[in-house]
């Protein structure tokens, strides 16, 4: 089937610092992350098509975007599919654009979860994903259960798996540092994670990543018209989307150790964009780390490690920002918290400044020109989406 390789690019992004923003509305978020993005791409809103808006809990309907950017009357659709939401929102608009329908579009996420009362990123028992009859639960303990199968099904004893994860935590608050947009900006020791209270075992304080408020913006136009905007354009390469089925709960020989919904979202993402080994030609990734068990399991999802050869991989320094393949070089969901409307996007937009060579101090080193932003929608037990984005200098 077509797709999307090299038909559209992006042209400008933007992205607020996330935090608790007690001080600001949604809107001033949103018209924030939005006005970098514009004056990034050098448009102005009445030049936008269309737009596309991505939230969990801030606003019901594609008016919520019009209103304080004064779109007008162009077409806006809200979509919302959990923590995947700002990815699938990308998704949306990058397709519209291949397949001729604008030549210049709007996407923006936004979330401010702190006023909400909301305990945990992603949970919503009000809604009857089954019929099923069970407690409420909440997406720590499922990620959890992940990490204890992992542990398990590779015979790592729990002391050492939760060294593993610190190490990753560890890494993540390091590049953290470095990023003035993130939530977190301190650097923490193996040992200050190890110690640090459990929230459910064996994941601890420093192993999930925070409630908090933020947006990010994108402007996307068809390839060929990039050029009269800015000489250093990012293309979209690739696009991988995959749902899940409570596989969890209705096959009893899934393994558990693993998620279906990534691996199958990067097979398609990879196939398109020509990857054959994702260690090699990728220069760096952006993943959906909302507990460290979340990395760590991606790295062989997404085949950055073989199976059962992340934690080695962890050890030796791979992922780190010096490494063979950068991951979560901003800081991740760790450092940046979770407002899940503007995760993906987000993610995207530390890919757009890696590779135009614009991420401070935290640069990596561009050889390939590709990079991967990526985010998991659900938990291990109910299922969820994958979704991954591939993106590449112009050629």
């Amino acid at each position: 089937m077509p797709g999307v390789k090299d038909k559209v690019a992006i042209i400008g992004m933007g992205c607020t610092k996330f935090d608790e923003h007690w001080d600001k509305d949604v809107k001033d978020l949103m018209i924030d992350a939005c006005w970098e993005a514009f004056e990034d791409a050098g448009v102005d809103p009445k030049d936008i098509q269309a737009a596309w808006w991505s939230t969990m809990w801030n606003g019901d309907l594609g008016r919520s975007l019009a209103y304080p950017l004064k779109l007008g009357f162009i077409p806006i659709t809200r979509v919302e599919n959990r923590c995947a939401s700002g990815m699938d929102a990308l998704r949306n608009a990058y397709y519209a654009i291949a397949a001729g329908a604008y030549d210049l579009v709007l996407v923006c996420g936004a979330e401010k979860l702190k006023d909400i009362g909301m305990p945990s990123p992603g949970g919503d028992p009000s809604t009857p994903y089954t019929s099923r009859v069970d407690p409420t639960y909440f997406p720590v303990a499922c990620f959890a259960q992940l990490a204890q199968r992992y542990f398990y099904h590779w015979g790592i004893p729990l002391e050492k798996g939760k060294e593993i994860l610190a190490r990753i935590a560890v890494k993540n608050h390091h590049n953290g540092s470095l990023n003035p947009k993130a939530q977190f900006q301190r650097e923490v020791t193996v040992e200050q994670v190890m110690n640090a209270p459990i929230i459910s075992y064996p994941l601890g304080l420093y192993d999930a990543c925070g409630v908090t408020d933020g947006a990010a913006a994108a402007i996307l136009c068809r390839a060929e018209l990039a050029k009269s905007f800015r000489d250093d354009y990012i293309l979209i390469k690739g696009e991988g989307m995959a749902c899940g089925h409570y596989q969890a709960e209705i096959e009893d020989d899934w393994e558990g150790y693993y998620l279906e919904e990534n691996v199958r979202a990067s097979k398609i993402a990879y196939e398109e964009a020509g990857i054959k080994d994702p260690r090699k030609d990728l220069d760096l990734a952006i993943v959906h780390d909302c507990f460290t068990i979340t990395e760590l399991v991606i790295y062989e999802d997404f085949g950055f490690s073989p199976r059962g050869e992340g934690p080695k991989d962890v050890e030796a320094g791979t992922f780190t920002l010096e490494g063979e393949l950068p991951v979560n070089t901003d800081g991740g969901l760790k450092c940046f918290g979770h407002p899940i409307g503007a995760s993906g996007i987000r993610m995207v937009y530390e890919v757009y400044k890696q590779l135009q060579g614009k991420a401070g101090p935290r640069q990596v080193k561009i050889k390939s020109g590709l990079g991967l932003a990526h985010t998991f929608g659900g938990t291990p037990i109910d299922s969820g989406t994958g979704t991954v984005s591939i993106l590449g200098c112009r050629d």
